[in-house]
């Protein structure tokens, strides 16, 4: 696996204690999607407060919506794997899914824009082994995930894999 985000600094992962806990979670939840959406727009997809203040890889996934149809923009944590991507549905260790999984299930096309590009993906579940070696990933980059698997009960919790549509 291609590994192309520097692990957090130590000052970084000290802070990511704070949006993994419980009230952290339930702010930046409710917040920061507004915050990053602004940030991201203004610096072309280079900054955004997850990035800066704890080090992770965020960028900006647009989908359609499920039911909708119209088109929804979120910032998510995107860990690179070569030229693909993967989204890690915990929605802040919520019990509920994520609104962008249900869009991405019900139409698979997406648009990310990464630092420096953007370009149109297709989505798909990622399979078992797969989940297994970007939840690994997942773990070394962010400590908020393992905090978000121990609260969320009662549903998987998705893993998608977005391929370049060009391949």
């Amino acid at each position: 696996m291609t590994n192309q985000v520097s692990p957090p600094r130590t000052w970084q992962r000290l802070l990511q204690k704070m949006p993994a806990s419980r009230i952290g979670a339930w702010t930046f939840s409710y917040r920061l999607h507004y915050i990053d959406r602004l940030l991201m727009r203004l610096s072309n997809g280079r900054l955004s407060v997850p990035g800066v203040l704890v080090g992770l890889p965020v960028v900006m996934l647009r989908t359609t919506g499920a039911k909708s149809g119209k088109s929804r923009t979120a910032p998510v944590v995107g860990i690179r794997d070569g030229d693909r991507v993967v989204v890690i549905g915990t929605n802040f260790g919520s019990w509920r899914q994520p609104a962008w999984y249900h869009n991405l299930r019900a139409n698979p096309e997406a648009t990310l824009s990464l630092p420096g590009a953007t370009g149109t993906y297709i989505a798909r579940e990622a399979t078992p082994s797969e989940r297994e070696m970007y939840w690994k990933r997942g773990d070394e980059i962010y400590i908020g995930y393992s905090a978000y698997r121990r609260r969320i009960r009662g549903r998987e919790v998705p893993v998608m894999v977005l391929t370049p549509k060009s391949r």
